[in-house]
C-alpha cells in the first residue's frame, strides 16, 4: 500500500497529526500498536486526572465543616472511582476513533517497523510512504538498583489499574508523576512517603513553588524525603516492601504495603528496526532538528520519542510543525513557551523561565509575587493556600516566566502562556482589566508588585 504519510503511534502526537494531514488532503496510514490515544489517554494524563479530581472532591468533603456542613460523613468506593475513570477513557477513545474515521485515516492495528527509509512492515504487510512520522511515545523508567524487578514494584500503569487503596505507599521519585499519585492516594487514605533524589520535588519547577508545595503536602500528612538516594528494594517475611535509601550520609529504611517507581519515562525506540532506515537513535531517544526531522530526509520524530519535552500538547504541536515542514509551510509555533502543570491538591502550573534559569543566563529581571490569601475569590472558595510568581525581563519589560501554586494554577499558567506568546510587557499587563472576583486577579497583583 502506498500513502503520502505513514505515522507510527496513535497517541496525541500521532492521531492528531494524522487527522490534520488527512483534512489537508493527504493519504494517511496510522499504525496503532496499542490502544488509541496512547499513553496520555490510556495510562497517563486522562486517567490520572480522573483520580486527581476524585482526590480533590474528597479533600473538599473532609473540610465540610468549613463550609457550614455539620455531621457530614461519607465513604469512598474505590470500585466506583475506577469505573468512572474507565468510562471517561472509553468515551474519549470512541471520540478519537470517530474523528479518524471521519477524516478517512487508514488505521492499522499492529506495530510497525522499518524495512527501509520509505517502507514500513506491519502484520506481514508492507506500506510505502513519501514521509514517515515516528510518534511511538515513551515507557516508564526504573532505577537500576537491586530489587527493581520484583513483582511488587509498580509503575504508573500498574498503579492506575490497582483495585484497592494501599494502606501505606512508598513512591520513589518526586517529579510530576510521583507527586500527583502521592496527592491522590494521600487523600484516598493511604499513608504516603516520597523519596526524591534531588534537593527539591518537581525539579523542573521554580524552587519557590516546589518548596511551597512540599510544605503544603507535608502538612496534609505526606512524608517527603528530598536529597535521598534509593539503594535497594526488598520484601520481608511479612510481604512488606522495604526501601533502603541514603540521606545525609546515613542509611535509612521505609516500610510499606505498596511501592510505586516514578523516576520518569524513556523514549520508546525498541522494535522499530531504525537501523534499516539509517535513523540515528540511542536509549535517550531519536535526535531531531527544530523541524522535527531526523538525520534521514522524509523521516520525522515527534513527542516523547525525541525526548525534547515529554508532554502530550508538545507532541501535538511538534506533529503540526512536521506536517508544515513536509508541506513547505512556515509557522509561528513557539516551543520556548510551553505551559505545564502538576495536578496535586493544590495544583501547580508554570510557563517560561524559572528564576534559576534567569540567573544562569545572567538576565536582569523583575519579580512580582502575590498570594492567594489576599484574593477575594480564593477566600470565597476556601482555597487560600497559594502563591503566584511572575518574572519580567527588566530591559525589555517582557513577561518571561510564570509560576503558580494554588486553585486553578494550570489554567492561570495557560493565561500567562497566552500573554508571553503575544510579547506582553509589564506595563501592558498592568493595563489589562481583570474581572472581579476571579482567581486571575493574582496575576494582576503579582504584576503590580513587580520590582
Amino acid at each position: 500500500m502506498k500513502a503520502d504519510i505513514l505515522i507510527i503511534g496513535a497517541g496525541p502526537g500521532g492521531y492528531e497529526t494524522a487527522i490534520k494531514a488527512a483534512n489537508r488532503g493527504k493519504k494517511v496510514v496510522l499504525f496503532n500498536g496499542g490502544e488509541l490515544g496512547g499513553t496520555c489517554l490510556n495510562e497517563g494524563c486522562i486517567p490520572t486526572k480522573c483520580l486527581c479530581r476524585d482526590a480533590e472532591v474528597i479533600a473538599t468533603f473532609k473540610e465540610g465543616e468549613k463550609f457550614g456542613i455539620d455531621d457530614f460523613t461519607f465513604a469512598v468506593d474505590y470500585n466506583k472511582i475506577i469505573g468512572r475513570k474507565k468510562e471517561v477513557v472509553a468515551t474519549l477513545q470512541k471520540g478519537v476513533e470517530t474523528m479518524l474515521s471521519q477524516a478517512k485515516v487508514t488505521v492499522v492495528n499492529a506495530k510497525a517497523s522499518f524495512k527501509d527509509a520509505k517502507t514500513l512492515v506491519a502484520d506481514g504487510e508492507e506500506y510505502e510512504g513519501d514521509n514517515i512520522i515516528i510518534a511511538t511515545g515513551s515507557v516508564s523508567k526504573s532505577l537500576p538498583i537491586p530489587g527493581n524487578d520484583l513483582k511488587c514494584v509498580m509503575d504508573s500503569t500498574a498503579i492506575l489499574n490497582l483495585e484497592y487503596i494501599p494502606a501505606t505507599l512508598t513512591i520513589i521519585g518526586g517529579g510530576v508523576i510521583g507527586m500527583e499519585f502521592a496527592s491522590i492516594f494521600s487523600q484516598l487514605g493511604s499513608k504516603v512517603t516520597v523519596i526524591e533524589f534531588m534537593k527539591q520535588i518537581l525539579p523542573p519547577f521554580d524552587s519557590d513553588i516546589a518548596k511551597r508545595l512540599k510544605q503544603t503536602l507535608s502538612k496534609k500528612g505526606i512524608n517527603i524525603i528530598t536529597g535521598a538516594a534509593a539503594k535497594e528494594i526488598r520484601q520481608n517475611e511479612f510481604y512488606e516492601i522495604e526501601v533502603i535509601y541514603e540521606a545525609k550520609g546515613k542509611e535509612e529504611k521505609v516500610v510499606s504495603s505498596d511501592l510505586l517507581m516514578a523516576v520518569g519515562r524513556a523514549p520508546k525506540v525498541d522494535g522499530l528496526n531504525l537501523e534499516a532506515a539509517g535513523v540515528n537513535y540511542s536509549p535517550k531517544g531519536i535526535p531531531v532538528d527544530d523541524f522535527m526531522q531526523t538525520n534521514i530526509p522524509g523521516i520525522y520524530a515527534i513527542g516523547d520519542v525525541n525526548n525534547r519535552m515529554m508532554l502530550a500538547h508538545v507532541a501535538s504541536a511538534q506533529g503540526e510543525r512536521a506536517l508544515n515542514v513536509l508541506e513547505g509551510k512556515s509557522d509561528h509555533l513557539r516551543f520556548d513557551v510551553i505551559p505545564s502543570a502538576v495536578f496535586t491538591v493544590p495544583e501547580c502550573g508554570m510557563v517560561g523561565k524559572t528564576e534559576q534559569q534567569c540567573k544562569e543566563e545572567k538576565l536582569d529581571i523583575l519579580i512580582g509575587t502575590s498570594f492567594f490569601r489576599a484574593n477575594g475569590k480564593a477566600l470565597a472558595l476556601g482555597e487560600t493556600d497559594g502563591i503566584c510568581k511572575l518574572i519580567f525581563n527588566k530591559e525589555t519589560g517582557l513577561l518571561i516566566g510564570a509560576h503558580i501554586m494554588g486553585a486553578e494554577a494550570a489554567d492561570l499558567a495557560q493565561q500567562c502562556a497566552d500573554l508571553i506568546n503575544r510579547d506582553t510587557t509589564l506595563v501592558q499587563m498592568k493595563e489589562i482589566i481583570f474581572g472581579h472576583p476571579t482567581l486571575s486577579e493574582v496575576l494582576l497583583s503579582a504584576a503590580q508588585a513587580a520590582k
